[in-house]
């Protein structure tokens, strides 16, 4: 039946299993990993979808964008003042409503990373024990100051000045080279990425990695997806974590031992219709006149951002 309800919706809780309670239906870990890798599915196609439509950025020959993602990312590393970081990001967010991408889905992901990888990180280093300077934010007050060989915890321990600043810096630095990455990549169809690399003499060995290790994200989700659908049809009631636990082990075992048969398969595929180590890529066109233009553009508001003086 088209509108028939899953059978895990349907299934009574047994003892050890998550119940339902006033806040609704409880989803067991696998399920959520079921569901993430069911995500990883759908931003690929979310990827190529806005990669096919026909706006500004999305026409920009993948070589130029390629360059211009590297050359973005060194100035973004570079500069050491937060107003041109803040101008970079304004930057950035104007190219991506160019592109007509889905900005609330676009910086949820942006932020989640510059809040884990640049915020979270960093975050120690802003108390004085790290960074010394003026404390702008006492936390905790210490009978004395204490020594340990070449460190020392001072009596009164706060948030520095300098330590803020840090922190707010290297989460910019983090926010703005993953947002230059999303964009690109999702503007960019995979292929033309890699015919891109390929032209700017990336290593064919890199590339390769590259391609199998992209393609085989999205066989291996699809083949945990099959396996636990299967497994939710076969079982008369929900799982007990022990159970689920083992099914879970058993899961990745298989797995490893398929892997390992699929790249020995693949490879010797590859052997037997000729491949050698060398890549080859077909239908690469001349950068038009647009490309040029832009690809001027670019460099010149880099370099603009490079030489202002923005204290």
């Amino acid at each position: 039946m088209g509108n028939s309800i899953p059978s895990f919706l349907l299934e009574r809780p047994s003892g050890n299993s998550p119940r339902l309670g006033k806040e609704g239906l409880k989803i067991s870990l696998i399920e959520k990993g079921i569901h993430r890798l069911g995500d990883v599915i759908k931003t690929a196609y979310i990827q190529w979808e806005t990669a096919s439509k026909d706006h500004f950025f999305q026409r920009i020959d993948a070589r130029v964008k390629v360059l211009f993602l590297l050359f973005f990312v060194v100035i973004v590393s570079l500069k050491k003042e937060i107003l041109p970081e803040v101008t970079i990001g304004a930057f950035i967010l104007v190219l991506s409503l160019l592109a007509r991408l889905n900005i609330l889905d676009l910086y949820k992901r942006v932020l989640f990373c510059g809040f884990i990888f640049g915020f979270l990180i960093a975050l120690p280093s802003a108390f004085n024990v790290i960074t010394r300077g003026e404390i702008l934010v006492p936390v905790l007050h210490l009978p004395r100051a204490y020594h340990f060989w070449i460190y020392e915890i001072p009596k009164e321990i706060g948030v520095t000045k300098a330590g803020l600043y840090g922190v707010m810096m290297l989460t910019l630095r983090v926010t703005n080279s993953v947002a230059l990455s999303l964009l690109v990549l999702y503007t960019t169809p995979f292929t033309e990425i890699i015919k891109a690399l390929k032209a700017l003499r990336v290593p064919d060995s890199f590339l390769m990695i590259i391609t199998l290790s992209y393609q085989y994200i999205f066989i291996f989700a699809k083949t945990v997806e099959e396996m636990h659908l299967a497994k939710k049809g076969r079982s008369m009631g929900s799982l007990t974590n022990a159970e689920a636990r083992k099914w879970a082990t058993g899961r990745i075992a298989f797995l490893f031992r398929k892997s390992s048969l699929k790249c020995e398969e693949v490879f010797k595929a590859m052997v037997s219709r000729g491949f050698s180590d060398t890549i080859r890529i077909a239908g690469v066109r001349k950068l038009s006149a647009r490309d040029w233009v832009t690809g001027a553009s670019f460099l010149i508001i880099g370099v603009i951002f490079i030489l202002m003086d923005w204290k």
